[in-house]
């Protein structure tokens, strides 16, 4: 559209001096979190969108469209921030060529609005209030109550605890802290693991044990000889 005149009092000729819309935003699935909005009726729904994103916290980068609607959200023509295609062929209006008072034509003028369409978020918005153009004196848009506390555009995930590091992480960690200020526990090469967990003092104990068994049995063996000689001999 060319010109706003012709298309009810919301909407005025190039030429005249801009009204205020006060429109209130409100998520479509935190009915209590919103936000209203103070445009002037010449900007354009790219000015809207961006205000919008700016007062929820979210990425205004993300494309979105807006549908102007009846009473009932059904959805009607489309203003996004890039050209779409509808089912039926037809293609949406670009926010940035298009200004508010073209397209109001309800006092209580309703929107549907979409961003970030992989996310999916959705916002009712609805014309609550025009003020008249003597009281313009504030820069516009602006966001002019908030009330709620928006929801985060992503969710985010938490880090699983217990992570084993991947290979190369603990030389990367040493590059980072430096060797000196990591204390690595040195193995006790006194410690000699085996079957039965027994350590190397037991073990040196029980070969002298052995040792000691060893040399009485020698010393049975050459007295039960000697006995046997002398036997002989009688």
């Amino acid at each position: 559209m060319d010109s706003c005149f012709g298309l009810l009092p919301l909407s005025q000729d190039k030429n005249t001096m801009p009204t205020v819309y006060r429109f209130r935003v409100t998520f479509e699935d935190y009915d209590e979190t919103y936000r209203d909005i103070a445009i002037k009726s010449t900007q354009t729904f790219e000015d809207l969108h961006h205000i919008i994103q700016s007062s929820i916290g979210f990425d205004a980068s993300k494309p979105a469209s807006f549908y102007m609607s009846n009473d009932n959200w059904i959805k009607g023509d489309e203003i996004s921030t890039e050209v779409r295609v509808n089912k039926q062929g037809e293609k949406s209006v670009l926010m940035k060529d298009s200004r508010l008072c073209d397209f109001m034509a309800d006092p209580h003028q309703k929107i549907y609005y979409m961003s970030d369409y992989d996310a999916k978020w959705t916002f009712f918005i609805e014309l609550f209030k025009l003020l008249p153009k003597d009281d313009i004196s504030s820069s516009y848009p602006a966001c002019i109550k908030s009330s709620g506390e928006a929801p985060r555009q992503y969710a985010v995930i938490p880090q699983p605890k217990n992570i084993i590091a991947e290979e190369g992480e603990l030389d990367k960690l040493f590059d980072i802290l430096g060797a000196d200020d990591i204390e690595v526990e040195e193995e006790d090469d006194s410690i000699i693991e085996t079957e039965e967990g027994v350590d190397a003092d037991e073990i040196a104990g029980m070969e002298e044990e052995g040792e000691d068994d060893a040399e009485e049995g020698d010393e049975e063996e050459m007295s039960m000889s000697d006995d046997d000689d002398q036997s002989d001999e009688d």
